[in-house]
């Protein structure tokens, strides 16, 4: 493991551990894990990571700014996806995941370039799903998890490829938490 290996790991982290909790901090940490993230990709040649990096940094921008005021559902509510947002995000995800993996693959010497693309669509989806406090996007990151494990592992990237598969139990856990507060704030409501 290199230090910019340990330190984006350790910030990404403690980022994923706050959104778990529903923290506003997750944002702050997170933007730094993923600058040094897209260092670390572009060195292992996983270029849908590095430019997924660079989204989740603007995201985060974003999503700090809509957790911290009330016009941005700052209220802290956690909510649900409609039926048909949430297919046309994921149509939009294996649609994303295909056109860019066909580019990387036929312009880049990307390895792996459809799993690589496809954490990078995924986590789009997730990401844009937490960024509106939507329950739906812990099971995206299950499946981003799931995919990425072995795709860091392949890359020698053993530590990330470890605390993915600890992610995918965080991943767990907070949809488990989240759903509790979304029943919580509906039963009062």
């Amino acid at each position: 493991m290199t230090l910019l290996e340990g330190a984006a790991n350790a910030l990404a982290t403690l980022s994923i551990l706050l959104a778990g909790r529903n923290s506003v901090h997750t944002w702050w940490t997170g933007m730094v894990g993923c600058t040094l993230f897209a260092f670390l990709f572009w060195g292992a040649r996983l270029y849908a990571d590095v430019v997924l990096q660079i989204f989740f940094v603007a995201a985060s921008a974003v999503g700090w700014w809509r957790w911290m005021n009330k016009g941005g559902q700052g209220d802290g509510a956690i909510r649900r996806t409609s039926t048909p947002v949430l297919l046309w995000l994921s149509a939009a995800a294996v649609v994303a995941t295909c056109g860019y993996g066909a580019l990387l693959h036929r312009f880049t010497d990307a390895y792996a370039p459809f799993a690589d693309s496809s954490v990078l669509a995924i986590s789009v989806l997730a990401q844009l799903l937490l960024m509106r406090r939507r329950i739906e996007n812990w099971p995206a990151w299950l499946l981003v998890n799931t995919i990425a494990v072995p795709l860091y592992a392949s890359r020698g990237l053993t530590v990330t490829a470890v605390l993915y598969a600890a992610y995918w139990v965080n991943a767990l856990v907070a949809w488990r938490h989240w759903l509790r507060l979304y029943r919580t704030a509906d039963a009062i409501a």
